[in-house]
């Protein structure tokens, strides 16, 4: 999702699996004042809810826009023949450690729930 595609999400009430962990954060006066506006604009989602999507569409680009290293193994080729090579940048490593970060709060979550 893009950050401009938010406020059409807003608009519907989907809701995901969320953690029970909390965090909390002072921010910064501007910000303050720019989620108070959302808010204003958007009465049916609650403040949280604005920082919880916010958040997760920050990251999902983030995520998109990590550089691509060239590594040195042949993972496929493209349609043409050409050779793919696996990346070497940070993205994997960033996946990998998203997965076994995922992996410990749903077991931990699970713990909770039973």
């Amino acid at each position: 999702m893009k950050i401009r595609e938010l406020t059409q999400e807003w608009e519907r009430t989907a809701k995901g699996r969320v953690t029970k962990n909390t965090y909390q954060v002072n921010l910064p006066l501007e910000d303050a004042a720019r989620l108070a506006a959302l808010h204003e604009m958007y009465p049916k989602r609650c403040v949280e809810d604005l920082i919880t999507d916010l958040l997760a569409t920050a990251l999902e680009e983030l995520e998109a826009s990590l550089p691509y290293k060239r590594g040195e193994d042949v993972i496929a080729q493209d349609e043409m023949g050409d050779p793919l090579y696996n990346d070497a940048g940070p993205t994997p490593r960033y996946l990998e450690l998203s997965r076994k970060h995922y992996q410990a709060l749903a077991e931990q979550q699970q713990e909770l729930e039973h």
